[in-house]
């Protein structure tokens, strides 16, 4: 029951609770990164979703204006002199993240499922790692089972198995313990980068 109905009713509650509280701080970022690098404030790429549905992710913009559009940033040189000062900040405390509470608004994403890859590191991912493609049985999440057991620190492949036990096993208590556990993290500033 929960799987099918209430995990959806629970996204669409803590969304419009984590929106409207924290309306403010939009605020604060936004003028930030106006301040700091005039532009855009959001931050927008095309992510894999439940059922290989390709989706907008909105994040909220860390990289300068002047960063080259052409390039993945992975493949810059000297990545973090595109960062900016706020985006540094927002990055570390994972508020760069708060704009995909639209996403979950919206259905493309849950609070709490695997993390949705881009296009073309799912592709990669696919070609190597047995069950990879197991991981868009359900819709991806903001936080997951993986991200509160090591994060960016752990291996593709180690995610896999996180992920697989998340699908396998998922369920309220699970959510909110990933949720719990995702705020403590975030709190004792060890965010996801």
């Amino acid at each position: 029951m929960y799987r099918r109905f209430g995990k959806r009713a629970l996204d669409i509650f803590l969304s419009l609770v984590g929106l409207i509280v924290a309306s403010w701080l939009y605020l604060i970022i936004i003028i930030a990164i106006e301040i700091d690098d005039p532009g855009p404030v959001f931050f927008s790429q095309k992510r894999v979703g439940i059922h290989k549905k390709h989706f907008k992710l909105y994040k909220f913009r860390s990289m300068k204006m002047s960063t080259p559009h052409d390039t993945p940033t992975h493949l810059l040189e000297n990545p973090e002199q595109y960062i900016t000062r706020v985006g540094k900040f927002i990055r570390k405390t994972s508020l760069d993240e708060i704009p995909q509470l639209f996403n979950i608004l919206r259905g493309d994403m849950s609070f709490v499922g695997p993390r949705p890859e881009r296009a073309y590191f799912y592709g990669e991912f696919e070609k190597y790692i047995p069950g990879f493609s197991n991981r868009l049985m359900v819709v991806p999440g903001l936080t997951g089972h993986a991200q509160v057991n090591g994060g960016y620190s752990l291996k593709p492949e180690e995610k896999i198995i996180y992920d697989m036990e998340y699908i396998e096993k998922r369920s309220i208590w699970m959510d909110l313990a990933c949720i719990g556990k995702t705020i403590r993290v975030v709190l004792c500033g060890a965010g996801a980068r």
